[in-house]
């Protein structure tokens, strides 16, 4: 009986969605920002409206709602693309591997519903693995600040929130630049293979306290030096909970806007999605150029972060080949999107030497087996930190 509900309620949208025209990508985009607001609003306004510390077990139960709502909106994605809702998978960007006068790795066309359900998925596993590291760098901002638990969520929230607007605009130009130069694939491509040297040979986790943007915002605008409840900002001489703010100076006055350091810590949040969206997002152009799949993909994995963040903030240390599976990720993305995007360019590239090579046609891995090999490179990494977990340190002896 749920079977035919289902089929009943395929139909039905299928006959509605077929109705709209070639603006309805528009619709489209409209419609997942509207579910997305949605989502926050209900997260903030309704079931996190009271401040308090998240348990494992709600973050846990979090975490799942945001999978599940994930998996659901990929369901979408392929009925979408396979019926054309909407014009989606009509007209679309995606990569070929036929060598083209003209050294083109892009084309438009038809995609099918499996293509672009495979597509989603890659690039949801692929920014879900890579926003992993993201949570080591996150506990270190919180535990620099002394950031009460009550207060954290509220930090991630609108840190994510301004992580989403951030990462559109990226994603939006991003797109734009790959489909009229697709060139720029070559470089998105050694940009990912260093990223995964750096990131394998050099300990990034910097102090938080010497981030030059902290120090801009401490020089800009004064900071008190303790929390009044979960505001960023606060006037000094005001009344907050029962205590009068004061200055950090200790000079009492009336009206000045100071911020506290919920808001250096927001900062920092922001900066570090940003870093790490530089790697993150040419990531997810490696699986395809498609800004929707691009797009709601990417979405989709920070929504669920905050969650991810207060399941494994306390543990995420303890995965010692996590990191190595991360850099083999990285690794494999940037070698798949040069053997895609560079061949084509090899005859003109030896040209420049005075060597002629003939067209080189383009090495295209299948979104199946990419899938398959970042799957399995994370869950390896996690295996093997569970099964060859790190000795402790003996304590000296006295």
């Amino acid at each position: 009986m749920l079977e035919a509900f289902l089929t009943v309620g395929v139909i039905a949208v299928d006959g509605v969605l077929a109705l709209v025209p070639s603006q309805g990508k528009l619709v489209a985009y409209a419609g997942f920002i509207a579910l997305v607001i949605g989502a926050l609003a209900l997260d903030l306004g309704v079931f996190h409206k009271r401040p308090h510390a998240v348990s494992i077990r709600e973050a846990a139960a979090w975490s799942v709602v945001w999978v599940v709502t994930a998996l659901l909106f990929g369901w979408f994605v392929y009925e979408a693309y396979e019926r054309h809702w909407l014009g989606l998978g009509l007209d679309t960007p995606y990569y070929v591997t036929t060598a083209v006068e003209g050294a083109g790795s892009i084309v438009r066309g038809e995609v099918t519903g499996m293509q672009a359900l495979k597509q989603y998925l890659t690039g949801y596993i692929v920014e879900k693995s890579l926003s992993l590291d993201n949570i080591f760098v996150i506990a270190l901002i919180f535990g620099y600040f002394a950031v009460p638990a009550m207060y954290q969520h509220r930090v991630l929230f609108w840190g994510i929130l301004g992580a989403l607007v951030l990462r559109g605009l990226m994603i939006l130009v991003g797109a734009e630049l790959v489909q009229r130069f697709d060139w720029i694939l070559i470089i998105f491509g050694l940009f990912l293979v260093l990223s995964a040297v750096k990131m394998a040979l050099i300990e990034s986790h910097d102090d938080p306290g010497n981030n030059p943007v902290v120090r801009l915002a401490t020089r800009l605008l004064p900071v008190t030096q303790k929390y009044y409840g979960s505001r960023f900002f606060v006037r000094e001489g005001e009344e907050v909970g029962g205590e009068r703010v004061v200055a950090p100076e200790g000079k009492p006055g009336v009206g000045r806007l100071l911020a506290t350091p919920l808001f250096l810590a927001l900062i920092l949040v922001e900066v570090t999605d940003l870093i790490f969206a530089v790697d993150s997002v040419p990531a997810i152009f490696a699986i395809t150029p498609d800004p929707f799949i691009v797009f709601t993909s990417n979405i989709f994995a920070i929504l669920g972060l905050r969650s991810l963040y207060f399941c494994l903030a306390a543990i995420i240390g303890k995965f010692r080949f996590l990191k190595t599976g991360l850099v083999l990720i990285l690794l494999f993305i940037g070698v798949k999107l040069l053997l895609l995007s560079a061949p084509p360019y090899l005859d003109e590239m030896a040209g420049w030497v005075g060597i002629e090579v003939g067209p080189v046609k383009a090495i295209k891995i299948d979104t199946g087996i990419s899938l398959a090999v970042i799957g399995g490179t994370l869950t390896l990494s996690i295996l093997a930190s569970l099964a060859l977990p790190r000795k402790e340190k003996a304590a000296p002896r006295v």
